[in-house]
C-alpha cells in the first residue's frame, strides 16, 4: 500500500563531521530542505581543516542553519517526528557541536533523537534522487577522508567493509597535488577543471594495489602522491615548464581508474547489480564518466547522486533518520557521544534496550520546553 507524503517521517538533520555544517529537512525520500555554511574559506589559508577553527564556526552557524532549514522546508520545529545528527567519524571537536545542538534540540522539542554514521548517511541520500535503495546495494564512497568499498543490505542495520584506503584517501590525495601544482584548496574541483583540457595518457602514474597479490578492495594512494610530487619536481630542477593540465588528467585517471575498476569488481565478485557512488569526490566528472562507461559493460546500474548532494550535507543525515524512524529503529539515549571513530558496521547508535529513553521523551514533551 501506497503510503501518502504526510505518513512519512519528517526528519531534522545535523551534519558538522568536518567544516559544513549541514541541515537537512527530510519527509521520507523527499527533500524539503539543505542548508549548508561552510568554513572552507577560512581553512584555505592553512591549505587543509584546522579542527578548532571548523569546531568554531560550527558553534557560531548552527542555529543561523537551522532557521534557515525549518523555513526553507516550510515546516516548524514541532512538527518533526526526530532529529537525527552525525554521531561519527569525524573530527572530534566540531562532532561534538552538532551531537550538542541535537540534544538540545531534541529534548527541548520532545522528540526521539538518532545518533547516525557519516558513512552510512553518504549512502543513504541517494534515496533522495533516485529513491529506495535496492538491498544489498555496492557503495563506493570516495572523500576527503574516506575512500571505502562498502556491501549495505540494510542501510539502517547492515553495512558491510568491503575495502578501505590504507593511507591517503583519495580527497587527501587531490588537495595535495594540487598544492604541489599551485593551484589552490580544495584541490578536487580545481584538478577536474584544468584535467578537463590536458591528456589523461600523457604520463604513466602508478596505480595502487592493483598487482595479482593486492587486496582486491582496498586502495592507496600514497605511492601515486610521491610519483607525481617527484615528477613535478624532476621538472621544475630540468628548469623545464610543467604541464599542468596534462598532469591533472593523468594523476585524476589514476585515481578514478583504479576506484572504478575495483568497484565492479566486487559488484562482480558478490553478484550485486547496483553500484552507488558518494562522497565529496563523486562530484568529479571523470569518475561519473568512467563509472557509467564500466557499469553499462558490466551490466550493473550507477546510482550517483547530484554533486551538491555527494559532498558533506544535513540532507543526507535527515535521510537516514527518516529511515530509522520509518524503520521502526531505536532511537539514540540522551547519553550518545560523539565517536571520532565510529566502524561503519554501526550505521547509528542506538539506545541501551534496558534505558528509558523514551518515557523520557515522553516527560518532557507533556511541557514543550519549544513552544
Amino acid at each position: 500500500m501506497a503510503r501518502s507524503m504526510a505518513d512519512e517521517p519528517l526528519v531534522l538533520g545535523i551534519e558538522t563531521s568536518c567544516d559544513e555544517t549541514g541541515v537537512g529537512v527530510v519527509r521520507g525520500t523527499t527533500l524539503l530542505a539543505d542548508a549548508i555554511a561552510s568554513s572552507v574559506d577560512e581553512h584555505a589559508r592553512f591549505g587543509g581543516v584546522v579542527p578548532e577553527v571548523a569546531s568554531r564556526a560550527h558553534l557560531e552557524a548552527m542555529v543561523p542553519t537551522i532557521d534557515r532549514a525549518l523555513k526553507e522546508a516550510g515546516v516548524s520545529a514541532r512538527d518533526l517526528d526526530g532529529i537525527a545528527v552525525t554521531a561519527g567519524p569525524g573530527l572530534a571537536g566540531a562532532l561534538l557541536v552538532g551531537v550538542s545542538a541535537a540534544k538540545a534540540y531534541a529534548y527541548a522539542l520532545g522528540k526521539p533523537l538518532y545518533g547516525v554514521n557519516h558513512l552510512a548517511s553518504h549512502i543513504c541520500v541517494d534515496q533522495l534522487e533516485h529513491g529506495a535503495l535496492p538491498e544489498p546495494t555496492m557503495a563506493l564512497l570516495v572523500s576527503g577522508g574516506h575512500s571505502s568499498l562498502l556491501l549495505s543490505t540494510d542501510i539502517t542495520s547492515d553495512v558491510r567493509p568491503m575495502g578501505a584506503t590504507i593511507d591517503d584517501a583519495a580527497g587527501e590525495a587531490f588537495d595535495k597535488i594540487a598544492r604541489v601544482l599551485n593551484l589552490g584548496f580544495p584541490g578536487g574541483p580545481v584538478i577536474d577543471r584544468y584535467a578537463r583540457e590536458g591528456d589523461p595518457n600523457a604520463i604513466a602514474f602508478p596505480r595502487g594495489l592493483t598487482g595479482p597479490r593486492d587486496p582486491a578492495y582496498d586502495f592507496s594512494f600514497s605511492g601515486l602522491k610521491t610519483a607525481v610530487a617527484r615528477w613535478i619536481e624532476a621538472r621544475r630542477a630540468a628548469g623545464e615548464d610543467v604541464p599542468v593540465r596534462d598532469v591533472a588528467a593523468s594523476f585524476q585517471e589514476a585515481v578514478v581508474d583504479v576506484l572504478t575498476r575495483k568497484a565492479v569488481r566486487a559488484c562482480r565478485d558478490e553478484g550485486v547489480d547496483h553500484l552507488m557512488i558518494g562522497g565529496g569526490v563523486a562530484a568529479n566528472s571523470r569518475l561519473r564518466a568512467l563509472a557509467q562507461e564500466r557499469c553499462e559493460a558490466a551490466g550493473i546500474r550507477l546510482r550517483v547522486p547530484r554533486p551538491k548532494l555527494c559532498t558533506d550535507n544535513g540532507a543526507m543525515v535527515a535521510a537516514l533518520g527518516a529511515e530509522m524512524v520509518a524503520r521502526g529503529r531505536a532511537a539514540s539515549d540522551w547519553d550518545l557521544s560523539a565517536d571520532s571513530s565510529l566502524p561503519v558496521t554501526d550505521p547509528h547508535v542506538p539506545g541501551h534496550s534496558h534505558s528509558h529513553s523514551h518515557d523520557h521523551v515522553h516527560e518532557v514533551s507533556k511541557e514543550n520546553l519549544y513552544s
